[in-house]
């Protein structure tokens, strides 16, 4: 397919902004389409093609500019996107990324996908404590969701955080032994033998090449499609205009007055709670693996197990709490089977491990592994902090269409 003039505008436009203007300006100019010389629809002849295995609109769904409330789009938020300049998300791109992520041809006995341990209904993640490879083995942790993983500002991902950005993560599982086993250059070749494969892929690069880093990239794109934005925390955070996370936030104005309480204490420090220190951003999410005091010894070294570095043992990713209603079980060896078990553990059980963050321990600003607080909620609280943390679901994501299974 040859590139058009006005695409070769376009590219060159792109390439001018991130040379003069740098990432941050970038964020900001939306009227610019990047499109990696693909199209923006799908035409009759392609329809007929891909009609025969998936349920596809010639017009795909909007994946690069969804509508976000304006706590999304202010700098804070815009300063956690991990979206790369080489990678922005696109409509068609997202799409590919979609199929790929639903199709069971990347696992190297075709019976497992990506989404077969990141289930839609389940916040994207594994409703089992370990999920299941392609020959019946066993994950070694609990399958992370992975709900607006674009707003994880440091772009390491995983909980040792191993892989160094989101494009390379999306490639750890189908070349791993237990989960889907397949080499790079065995699945481009499997890709290259469907109908539909070589249509998805021009639409969305502009040619049929099949190549790993489009499939990393593809993938990437999808995931970071997958935003949870329309909570009732989001409703109340509107209805409030969008005050500032963390103490000193008022009260929400659709929230009950259980909720409420749940609310003083993660945002408020009620009761000595210090939620909001790891959870306070639009995102619900703190952008540095840490330890919670779990265990006093670890079977899992978590980032330590990769850096050697003393201080990062047993220190692992914090998932955003964003749908965390959904994504049960909890914890990188998903231990914990409720909402209700996950906040026994910091009101009751945050263990003395050396490598403790600070904000779960007596000594404000203390030294990693300082003695651990004891905030003995009461029941009552234990009860409101868990309904305010349901307040987190927005429920779209797990049945709207442009994130489903889209294989007839």
């Amino acid at each position: 397919m040859k590139t058009s003039f006005p695409q070769i505008l376009i590219l060159l436009a792109f390439i001018a902004v991130v040379s003069i203007c740098g990432r941050d300006e970038m964020d900001e100019m939306d009227e610019i389409e990047f499109i990696y010389n693909g199209t923006t629809q799908f035409s009759e002849a392609d329809m007929a093609i891909l009609s025969q295995t998936l349920n596809l609109s010639t017009n795909p769904f909007n994946y690069a500019r969804p509508n976000l409330p304006r706590n999304f789009t202010e700098e804070e938020m815009l300063d956690m996107d991990n979206t790369p300049a080489t990678n922005p998300v696109t409509d068609i791109g997202a799409t590919l990324g979609r199929v790929l992520f639903y199709d069971k041809h990347l696992s190297a006995n075709n019976t497992i996908s990506c989404a077969s341990c990141h289930q839609q209904a389940h916040g994207f993640s594994d409703p089992d404590r370990f999920s299941t490879g392609f020959e019946g083995g066993k994950t070694k942790r609990n399958s992370m969701t992975l709900i607006n993983t674009r707003y994880f500002a440091r772009g390491n991902m995983g909980w040792g955080e191993k892989s160094a950005t989101l494009e390379e993560f999306v490639l750890t599982p189908i070349e791993d032994h237990v989960e889907m086993g397949m080499s790079m250059g065995e699945l481009e070749n499997k890709l290259r033998q469907t109908d539909y494969y070589p249509v998805l892929f021009r639409n969305a690069f502009g040619d049929e090449t099949i190549t790993a880093d489009r499939i990393s990239k593809a993938l990437a794109q999808f995931v970071r499609a997958i935003i949870s934005f329309d909570s009732k925390f989001d409703q109340g955070v509107a209805q409030a205009g969008f005050p500032e996370l963390g103490e000193g936030m008022p009260l929400l104005p659709n929230l009950t007055a259980q909720e409420r309480i749940g609310q003083d204490i993660f945002f408020n420090g009620r009761s000595g709670a210090t939620c909001q220190y790891c959870h306070g951003t639009p995102n619900l999410v703190i952008d540095t693996a840490r330890n919670n005091g779990l265990d006093l010894v670890y079977a899992d070294k978590g980032k330590g197990e990769i850096s050697g570095i003393a201080t990062q043992v047993a220190t692992f990713k914090a998932p955003s709490l964003r749908n965390i209603a959904q994504t049960a079980p909890y914890m990188h060896d998903g231990r914990f089977a409720t909402l209700e078990e996950v906040v026994d553990h910091y009101s009751d059980n945050v263990q003395s491990h050396r490598n403790l963050h600070f904000r779960l321990s007596t000594i404000d600003d203390g030294p990693l592994g300082s003695p651990p607080m004891k905030l003995n909620l009461t029941q009552s609280e234990k009860n409101a902090l868990v309904a305010f943390l349901k307040t987190f679901t927005d429920p779209g994501i797990a049945t709207e269409e442009k994130y489903s299974d889209p294989f007839i």
